[in-house]
């Protein structure tokens, strides 16, 4: 059974894109940056992974220094390489040059005691997509509150 427990996750991105295909990376992390993940102190907002040499990397993702390491703290924000199949890259790769998609990290996690990444092909919304996704959120919640309203009765 994969037991796993969520670290961070990036909100932006569910309302910054359209999201599709999502996917599992593992990443790559020095000794104190794992210590540092395993206490939920990293953050998404603002990241994003590019492929460059036939690798992934995980891009301006903040992980801050370990409490308890000493002055070999890796960068907080140096790229960090992700693992995938080199057909998995290459298919995002082709996703990113043909259609102009984004590659977004949405959530990381442990897994097995494995820090993993979920990243998804994300599509920029336009600011009217989301003034459209907002009025749909807040009818829901209205159209929820009167229901709860009439229960109550």
């Amino acid at each position: 059974m994969s037991e796993s427990r969520l670290l961070a996750s990036n909100r932006k991105a569910y309302h910054d894109y359209f999201l599709d295909d999502l996917q599992e990376a593992g990443i790559v992390l020095t000794g104190t940056e794992i210590k540092s993940v395993r206490e939920g102190r990293m953050n998404l907002r603002d990241s994003y992974v590019q492929i460059r040499g036939g690798q992934a990397w995980l891009m301006n993702v903040h992980i801050s220094p370990y409490s308890q390491g000493n002055r070999a703290n890796p960068d907080p924000r140096r790229d960090r390489k992700l693992l995938l199949h080199k057909r998995e890259i290459r298919r995002l790769q082709a996703a990113v040059q043909e259609k102009g998609l984004t590659i977004v990290p949405l959530r990381v996690y442990l897994k097995n005691n494995r820090a993993k990444v979920e990243i998804a092909l994300a599509r920029g919304k336009k600011l009217y997509d989301k003034r459209e996704a907002m009025a749909r959120r807040d009818s829901e919640r209205q159209v929820q509150a009167v229901l709860k309203g009439q229960r109550n009765e």
